[in-house]
């Protein structure tokens, strides 16, 4: 009997929260994982081979980016199946005060835009070949502050998320014809620490009334990359316990 390919996944923004919950799902169905984030792998992870798959990676840097893409590729061997672009930073003001279009430091804007939405260009692109090799799929967080104005997420998070959905269009077109896949996923409260004081009044709100957890997120991400989900691209599906209504 053929041995089963184990398959791979290159996941962004793993060290906490949705991204933590995702490595761990895609552990538990036996993929092995190849996690970015700007931390150093922390030894207390619960998953085996972490720290060889592991990559310390600054996405708001887009040259270390593109030098990590070199990286990828050695310990991967041609073929990739999922990449999961999953990082995203939301800075704040003084206090955790929002900052709107009038207060983002152009600095700021840039240095949200590369780790929201440019880093996924330039992950997916230079995956391309080895997501091609095994027809996989690209999943992009995006979130529900990418839709209208949220009380916390700032004006450069959102439009980044915006933006990130936007790009989502694009590359499915542009992806479709190699079999690979490409969607989005947009989480709306979630309990994780890029939270805000006062998430409570919002959740008061909700039609569900309850955050939603990172293992609800994890689970739309991992059906998005398995073969349930062969006829979905170019999606983007809300995980909010109804909030857009």
């Amino acid at each position: 009997m053929a041995m089963t390919e184990q398959k791979i996944i290159v996941l962004t923004g793993a060290s906490r929260g949705i991204g933590h919950a995702t490595v761990k799902r895609f552990s538990a169905e036996g993929w092995r994982v190849l996690t970015c984030s700007r931390q150093p792998f922390d030894p207390r992870c619960p998953w085996p081979g972490g720290e060889e798959n592991h990559i310390q990676l600054d996405l708001a840097d887009p040259n270390k980016t593109i030098a990590a893409i070199e990286t990828i590729k050695s310990k991967i061997n041609g073929r990739l199946h999922a990449l999961v672009n999953n990082a995203g930073i939301s800075p704040k003001g003084e206090g955790g005060k929002r900052l709107n279009t009038l207060e983002t430091d152009l600095r700021t804007w840039g240095q949200v835009f590369h780790v929201n939405f440019f880093s996924s260009v330039i992950m997916a692109r230079g995956l391309q070949a080895e997501l091609a090799a095994t027809k996989g799929s690209i999943v992009n967080v995006t979130s529900i502050a990418g839709v209208r104005v949220h009380p916390f997420a700032g004006a450069a998070y959102s439009t980044s998320k915006a933006a990130l959905a936007a790009l989502t269009r694009e590359m499915a077109h542009d992806f479709g014809p190699f079999g690979v896949r490409v969607n989005a996923i947009a989480p709306g409260e979630v309990e994780t620490a890029i939270l805000s004081p006062g998430t409570d009044k919002i959740v008061e709100k909700l039609p569900m009334q309850r955050l939603g957890q990172p293992k609800e997120v994890a689970d739309v991400i991992w059906f998005l990359c398995s073969d349930q989900s062969s006829y979905i691209s170019g999606a983007e599906i809300e995980v909010n316990g109804a909030q857009h209504v």
